[in-house]
């Protein structure tokens, strides 16, 4: 349950920090306006505190592995949200990191 837990936890945590991104680059570069911004600004704030829920104590632990999220994460948005189509060294790079993740996070210590 803790594994499925952690694994959920960062699904939110990418949720809320590449849509915080998007809905930011959306306001300031696209022009959609500063309302698009601070709410970008208020889902950055939200991941910062779905990261403290994480059952692993380590801040530094918690932060690599969701790197790793983060890369997967903003590919898989790009596809959803604005039409992106990556390519096989896209999805190598991501699987690459996914693995990364388990290794940092679910390895035995």
């Amino acid at each position: 349950m803790t594994v499925l837990r952690s694994l959920l936890l960062f699904a939110l945590a990418a949720l809320a920090e590449i849509g915080g991104a998007w809905l930011v680059w959306q306001g300031w570069r696209e022009h959609r306006g500063l309302w698009f911004v601070a709410a970008g600004v208020v889902a950055l704030g939200i991941y910062g505190f779905v990261a403290t829920f994480q059952p692993d104590a380590h801040f530094g632990r918690i932060l690599a592995a969701y790197g790793g999220v983060f890369v997967a994460g903003s590919l898989v948005w790009g596809v959803l949200v604005d039409g992106f189509r990556p390519d096989r060294w896209d999805v190598t790079g991501a699987v690459i990191c996914l693995f990364g993740v388990a290794v940092i996070m679910y390895a035995p210590r």
